[in-house]
């Protein structure tokens, strides 16, 4: 026991400070994509019709990223020769609405804070029921991260429970196959009211590299509204963490839950 108490004083401390301290990311990581429009060629549709996903949208004012639907593969950025699609570092990216993650720069709005009684509800503790809904177990995987010691979910107050009667709103991952609607709409009546509705990762928003199969719903369904829309394929842990502290008005006040101390 005294070999195990040395060694985790030794260790000193693994949690991130984020918020309130910088985001630190490997070399390899990919970010918020960009598109610069004055780098384009003449016609968009040879880079669309190479790129491994649908993010490059063509309409009738020019270009435009879907982040969505974005793969965050580096195919995606050689897709295009005159290199006006490239990667950011930023983490930043989970939003309130379908339509916001669909932007001709690669700027997003990212999420609001919930109004009134559903921010007095939740501010403080967050229960949230996981499904998994068609899905690779990519987004799963970051799920599971955040609450490890690094990241340390819940020091927020926000927690994953067994059943969606204990739950304040679900987390939903994967395409929603044919197999796993049906749960899914379940699982999302049993939630009392009022209940969040979060959507991690591309399968989830718009079925991912698997949208044109008949087995994929498209991701969730119209009849359950979401809440937080957050992309990736995987998304990071720290850009579901942001969405989520976003959401709940934490970012801006620097709350880190109801535990925090001044000052950090």
């Amino acid at each position: 026991m005294l070999k195990m108490l040395r060694d985790r004083w030794l260790g000193g401390t693994r949690t991130l400070r984020f918020p309130n301290g910088p985001a630190e990311f490997p070399e390899r990581f990919r970010g918020r994509p960009t598109l610069d429009r004055s780098r384009c060629g003449d016609d968009c549709r040879d880079c669309a019709a190479r790129m491994p996903s649908t993010m490059l949208r063509l309409g009738p004012h020019g270009p435009a990223l879907d982040l969505g639907a974005a793969l965050f593969s580096p195919d995606e950025a050689a897709a295009c020769p005159h290199g006006a699609i490239a990667y950011t570092r930023d983490h930043r990216m989970a939003t309130g609405s379908r339509g916001g993650l669909v932007t001709p720069t690669g700027e997003v709005e990212l999420a609001r804070a919930l109004e009134g009684r559903a921010r007095r509800l939740f501010g403080r503790s967050l229960k949230l029921r996981s499904v998994v809904a068609g899905s690779c177990g990519g987004c799963e995987a970051e799920l599971v991260a955040l609450g490890n010691v690094v990241f340390d979910l819940a020091r927020f107050g926000i927690q994953f429970v067994a059943s969606p009667r204990h739950a304040d709103g679900i987390i939903v991952t994967g395409t929603v196959n044919p197999n796993m609607r049906l749960a899914l709409e379940k699982t999302y009546e049993a939630v009392p009211d009022p209940r969040l509705v979060i959507a991690v990762g591309a399968c989830a928003i718009g079925g991912g590299p698997f949208a044109d199969s008949p087995e994929s719903a498209g991701g969730v369904p119209d009849g359950i509204p979401v809440d937080l829309w957050v992309p990736g394929c995987p998304p990071h842990p720290l850009t579901v963490l942001d969405g989520l502290l976003r959401l709940l008005g934490r970012i801006e006040t620097g709350t880190r839950g109801p535990r925090a101390r001044a000052g950090e």
